[in-house]
């Protein structure tokens, strides 16, 4: 899990958002206040869906960089918590994404945001 968080990162900063689908079942659900600004709902479900909005949200930033603070896994639950520092387009706040997982893909994730730094 620790291994996945540090690649998770990478492919975010790669804005490779194919490989951060790689991991996904075909009917994730993922949560996001940011979301709602780009479709309209906070709740993404589908692994299209989720495609079609991190695409959209991708091309609307000029520059994306995430850092790894932490992560935090319950194997038995199959649930990680990454917490990282996430800077777009030059404004910078942490963040949290718990995921969780069945059978090794992820089914789920919520993230979480705190104030700007």
């Amino acid at each position: 899990m620790q291994a996945f968080a540090r690649d998770w990162i990478a492919n975010w900063n790669r804005r490779d958002v194919e490989a951060v689908l790689g991991h996904f079942t075909d009917d994730p659900v993922f949560i996001s206040p940011l979301a709602a600004t780009i479709t309209g709902e906070r709740e993404v479900r589908g692994k299209e869906a989720l495609r079609a909005y991190w695409k959209r949200a991708s091309a609307q930033s000029t520059s994306l960089r995430f850092d790894l603070i932490e992560a935090i896994c319950d194997v038995p639950a199959q649930t990680l918590v990454v917490f990282y520092r996430a800077e777009k387009d030059g404004a910078a706040r942490t963040a949290v994404e718990i995921m969780r997982f069945e059978d090794g893909r992820q089914v789920s994730g919520e993230a979480l945001y705190g104030a700007a730094l």
